[in-house]
């Protein structure tokens, strides 16, 4: 009986029903979409273009592994962790002939992989491009469609896809910068793949000996493409293969990949996006649920509270309780399954779209292919109607457990103050969003405070949710006295606010959560970029930095500046990653001669005086939790897997600046796919000016000659690059909290026809019941706003306290005045279109109405 009554209620009550369902909507849509992005993180395909012919790739292991036994209660467990190096490895020349000697490989062909960028005209753009030897071209493979195999160390071979977007033919010249000098070669053939073009890369093919020299890895190669004899299948060839190089020492951890395992061969860079896409992905989800729980508890916490009066009549009428839950429940379900659906299959474009932004950000690879399954919209599904069920049961337990005689005298006043199971929950909120806020202050690392900072966000805005009546009424007292100025109008407002706390707290709400979160997504990269380019700028004692166009600033170019008179030191510097243990650590590269002239990391202990080759500086950070001081062993793990040791020399306070470990750059470099300078630093005596030496890098063009202030900028514009990510990856968290703030207010002010036309009945004119609508708005933005920026001021000052050590985070005026802005605008727009629809109908069939 009560699922007909569930049902002829959500056809009857259709406008009523209308904000619960959009918020549902919206929360399925973003939890497929979150869904969809950490699902192609796990099982996302990353399907192979250069060795489509060879049905069997060994490589060298790309990740670092630990394994810890542990022993208890008499019982011993062994647990096995890897993290993936942030450079291509490379297996060992001698690889080759173990997999020759293996029964039933019918051809081996080792391959090189290097990058090899054109310059000038036939600049490639934003698709990486990779050199290789001519023999390797069998692994695709190739076939030339013009010209001939490169002969010597002065021919060249390019894909068509390369020399239709170029131009080029046969018989062209082509400069190319490799690991090296840049070197102009002649296009001695061009060459197409047999089935269809490369789209993800470009590749350049040269002579085996040019090749090997480019590579710059003698002894080593990245990867062996194997063809089974006839009868021989991949997977029993690959068994083979396996057990031939476990035997040996040198390649017992080699990989042997088939089918689509031989993507993340070719594409090292896609296999570790997929780590960085799960975190995404699982961050993005997990505070767009929680959001999600906050907006969707709070609509129907609304709509219920709208049908007080016709719940209460069934209650008098002799409804039991459980009657009352069921019927509440069966109506949530319903909603929760049709927007479910709408909201799931709504999700599948915003995945793609944001999908497509991070693929245009450089943030995933395209090699790295979408995954559009089934799991992510059943979650959504399964989220909508839980999360619709449990709301609804959570805010109609109130109205169904009353007395049937107290039911129609409730419905008719709001309640004195809350519930004080509300209360209760609420303070504990807060003061778990206190502990957190302590938590975040103490955290200095990005991985481990990020997802902290906006779970205190979220934390914080849920108390405000529970405690918002208390607030309301703290508001209404505070603002009586300036509302009272304004009129008949700012009197009603007034009583309003107190009258309806529980009302105007659903607005305020999704107002506080969306100026909190927005401010938050906004001003934490600007925060902790800004103390980086502090500590950068002060850390920077060259007046000079060379910075390129391309790949890298080549030694070459480097040895020239430093010959050039005038100039007392030149420092190459190159950055990457390396693993100390399983932990990632941001590393610097920098030549030794002449550093103190060039740099100033702010050296706490020890000196960079015995900096050399085997030697290292670390930031606090690193020696505090890796246990480190000078004279300490550090026993790291390079970008290509090569484990090396150097001794400690220095500890210094610019971490944020310079990254956690300065290793020697011959070191770095030896072992980085691009091992040419990101920047060179370079100090001149004075009245040495930028046209001596841009004279001196003359045959260097793509290099460009920096003053500080000009380098200062550049990492400025790179600062607002990596804001601009982190805006898109929590993009659609705010776009769901501005709908939330849209919705609830419509549906509070929708729900007000009755009141307006009684205002309207007892004298109050069309004007004044709008200034009155817009008056409160005012309030409860003004509300919102305080509330909304304490949690962000909160937040961001606990995360710049842990992340930088200052008490100041980077907040900018005008980019929080619009989002102030914007917020008031939504309020109004939000009450003001639904307030006017109201007051067009005629007040006495209003009044003279069954509704």
């Amino acid at each position: 009986m009560m699922l007909r009554y569930a049902l002829q209620t959500v056809r009857d009550r259709t406008a009523g029903f209308l904000g619960a369902f959009v918020a549902l909507v919206c929360a399925a849509a973003l939890i497929t979409a979150c869904g969809t992005l950490l699902e192609t993180g796990l099982r996302g395909r990353i399907a192979t273009e250069r060795y489509a012919a060879s049905p069997v790739v060994v490589s060298a292991d790309q990740n670092v592994h630990r394994t810890t036994v542990t022993e208890k209660k008499g019982k011993t467990k062994t647990k096995h962790k890897a993290k993936p190096v942030a450079e291509r490895a490379w297996l060992p020349a001698g690889a080759v002939d173990t997999v020759r000697a293996v029964p039933g490989a019918l051809r081996v062909v080792p391959e090189l992989t290097f990058q090899a960028v054109p310059v000038g005209p036939a600049a490639s753009g934003g698709t990486p491009s990779y050199g290789h030897a001519w023999t390797s071209a069998a692994l695709t493979p190739f076939a030339l469609t013009e010209g001939r195999a490169p002969q010597g160390g002065d021919e060249v071979v390019v894909d068509g896809a390369l020399a239709a977007r170029a131009g080029l033919r046969t018989g062209a010249r082509l400069a190319v910068q490799a690991t090296g000098e840049p070197k102009t070669y002649t296009i001695s053939g061009v060459a197409q793949p047999a089935r269809g073009g490369l789209t993800r890369q470009g590749a350049l093919f040269f002579g085996d000996a040019e090749a090997e020299r480019l590579a710059d890895r003698a002894g080593r190669v990245a990867a062996i493409g194997v063809l089974p004899a006839p009868g021989v299948s991949p997977t029993e060839l690959a068994g083979r293969i396996t057990r031939a190089l476990r035997a040996t020492p040198a390649t017992a951890t080699a990989q042997v990949a088939v089918g689509d395992a031989r993507g993340p061969v070719e594409f090292p860079d896609a296999a570790g996006a997929r780590i960085k896409l799960v975190s995404m992905g699982g961050a993005m989800g997990g505070t767009s649920l929680l959001v999600a729980v906050l907006v969707v508890v709070g609509t129907f916490a609304l709509s219920v509270q709208q049908r007080h009066r016709e719940l209460a009549l069934l209650r008098a009428i002799a409804a039991t309780p459980r009657q009352l839950r069921s019927m509440i429940g069966r109506e949530a379900l319903i909603i929760g399954l049709a927007a479910g659906a709408v909201g799931a299959l709504a999700g599948l474009p915003l995945a793609a779209w944001l999908y497509g932004r991070f693929v245009a950000t450089g943030v995933v690879p395209e090699a790295l292919e979408r995954t559009a399954g089934i799991f992510p919209m059943c979650a959504a599904i399964g989220a909508s109607l839980l999360g619709a069920w449990a709301a609804a049961r959570i805010t109609g337990r109130r109205i169904a457990r009353i007395r049937p005689a107290e039911a129609l005298a409730e419905a008719a006043v709001e309640r004195g103050r809350p519930a004080w199971i509300r209360t209760l929950a609420g303070l504990l909120l807060l003061a778990g969003g206190a502990v957190l806020v302590v938590v975040l202050g103490s955290l200095r690392t990005e991985p481990a405070s990020t997802p902290v900072t906006f779970l205190t966000v979220v934390v914080l805005a849920g108390a405000v949710s529970l405690l918002g009546p208390w607030l309301v009424r703290a508001t209404a007292l505070l603002l009586a006295g300036p509302l009272g100025l304004t009129g008949a109008g700012g009197h009603l407002a007034t009583a309003n606010l107190r009258g309806n706390a529980t009302r105007m707290a659903a607005a305020v709400t999704p107002l506080a959560l969306l100026v909190g979160m927005t401010c938050t997504v906004l001003f934490v990269t600007p925060t902790l970029g800004d103390a980086a380019r502090v500590q950068a700028r002060e850390g920077t004692l060259a007046p000079w930095v060379l910075a390129v166009r391309g790949p890298g600033v080549t030694p070459a170019a480097a040895e020239r500046i430093r010959s050039t008179p005038g100039v007392t030191a030149a420092t190459e510097v190159v950055r990457t990653s390396v693993r100390v243990g399983l932990t990632k650590y941001g590393a610097q590269g920098v030549t030794p001669a002449g550093l103190t002239r060039t740099w100033d990391p702010a050296v706490t202990s020890g000196s960079l005086d015995g900096f050399g080759e085997d030697g290292a500086a670390v930031s606090e950070l690193a020696a505090e939790q890796l246990g480190l001081k000078p004279g300490s062993p550090l026993q790291l793990t390079l970008g290509d897997g090569t484990p090396a040791t150097l001794t400690v020399r220095a500890v210094y306070a610019r971490g944020l600046g310079f990254g956690d470990l300065t290793l020697p750059h011959g070191l770095l470099a030896a072992h980085m796919d691009n091992p040419l300078a990101s920047a060179v630093l370079v100090a001149t005596e004075p009245g040495t000016g930028r046209d001596r030496l841009t004279a001196a890098l003359k045959e260097n063009p793509e290099v460009a000659v920096l003053s500080a202030a000009d380098a200062d900028a550049a990492r400025a514009e790179r600062q607002e690059a990596g804001a601009e990510i982190n805006l898109l990856a929590m993009g659609l968290v705010l776009a769901f909290t501005a709908v939330s703030v849209v919705n609830t207010l419509a549906m509070s002010t929708a729900e007000r026809f009755r009141e307006f036309a009684m205002l309207r009945l007892a004298g109050a004119k069309r004007r004044q019941v709008l200034r009155m609508i817009r008056t409160e708005t005012l309030a409860v933005v003004l509300t919102g706003v305080v509330l909304g920026s304490g949690i962000a001021l909160s937040v961001l000052t606990a995360f710049s306290v842990g992340m930088t050590g200052s008490v100041a985070p980077a907040v900018q005026a005008p980019l929080y005045a619009l989002v102030v802005g914007v917020a008031g605008l939504l309020a109004l727009v939000a009450t003001a279109v639904p307030g006017r629809v109201a007051l067009r109908v005629d007040p006495v069939d209003v009044a003279t109405s069954k509704a």
